[in-house]
């Protein structure tokens, strides 16, 4: 008999062990992106320091990730600064520190924001522009961030096709890609542009015939772009 207790003892703390649970819990998580970045204020900033000037928030590719600040003046509005550019609102280009990671968009709509209230910015007056891998966070923002763009610019970037109506219908969309890109297939865009314009979206497409993943570097040389850029408002 108490051979017998001790088995059955025995059997039921293996049942037990064996089962299955599904628990209910909570952790508030925390999480922190050093970002450094460049700032342009055109001349004009300093010389009418009532008026309240538009901002292009730009984000580079992978290319430039990781590594030092200097290295995003490679390509796209700050290579164009280093050369003489002006423009006639502030640039912002932040830094991606990882290079095998997609932009926190969650910490660049924070600096954003930040640089947004310590500076004379148009709210109605801000617009968005990536290459690339920075391409593809341009399209996320627009779609997270729908109410905070006055322009989107957009140039070989992988798109949120079934997230398209996410996007402020109101948004004018200008969408840049080569048909020879083969990092990030030219489908990608053209999906979307074709999404957003059956939607009725007010979206213009440059696609480039003879040109690889590199289209930023006619893309970015296009003054009409800035010009429209500086056209918008919200």
């Amino acid at each position: 008999m108490k051979y017998a207790v001790l088995l059955l003892g025995f059997l039921l703390l293996q049942s037990c062990a064996g089962q299955s649970r599904l628990i209910n819990a909570e952790l508030e998580t925390v999480t922190k992106e050093k970002l450094q970045y460049y700032l342009y204020y055109p001349a004009e900033y300093d010389k009418n320091p009532k008026d309240d000037f538009g901002i292009l928030l730009f984000l580079h590719g992978g290319g430039e990730a990781g590594g030092e600040l200097d290295e995003i003046k490679k390509n796209g509005p700050p290579k164009l600064l280093v050369e003489g550019k002006e423009f006639p609102f502030l640039v912002l280009a932040p830094q991606n520190p990882h290079k095998q990671k997609w932009w926190n968009i969650n910490a660049v709509n924070q600096l954003l924001d930040a640089v947004i209230a310590t500076n004379r910015v148009d709210p109605k007056r801000i617009y968005l522009s990536g290459l690339s891998r920075g391409g593809s966070a341009a399209w996320d923002l627009a779609v997270q961030y729908p109410k905070k763009w006055a322009a989107l610019a957009v140039v070989c970037g992988m798109a949120p096709v079934p997230y398209a109506h996410w996007i402020n219908k109101k948004l004018p969309v200008w969408v840049f890609h080569g048909e020879l890109d083969k990092v990030i297939p030219v489908q990608e865009s053209d999906a979307m542009v074709k999404k957003l314009k059956e939607m009725g979206y007010d979206v213009t497409y440059t696609k480039y015939t003879d040109v690889g993943h590199n289209s930023w570097e006619r893309a970015y040389t296009t003054d009409e772009l800035y010009e429209w850029m500086a056209n918008q408002k919200q």
